[in-house]
Order: C-alpha cells, then sequence, then structure tokens
C-alpha cells in the first residue's frame, strides 16, 4: 500500500446538497475519466 497512487477525479462541489438525480447525472457526465481511472 505505500506505493499505492490512487486515481483522482475532480468534480464540481458541493457534492453534500445534491440530490440523487444530481449525482448521476455527474456520475454520467465523468463515466469515461471513471473507467479509465479504474483500469489504468
Amino acid at each position: 500500500m505505500l506505493a499505492y497512487d490512487p486515481a483522482y477525479i475532480w468534480v464540481p462541489h458541493p457534492i453534500q446538497d445534491r440530490t440523487d438525480e444530481e449525482l448521476r447525472a455527474l456520475a454520467d457526465t465523468h463515466f469515461e475519466e471513471i473507467v479509465a481511472a479504474m483500469i489504468g
């Protein structure tokens, strides 16, 4: 774990006040970036 380099996906804030629909739309917007970070 010491050599682990986590991926970051930056999204507009604040997040805590968003509805479920807004969060889904945000995830959809960044989907390609999220997948690319996961498969690295």
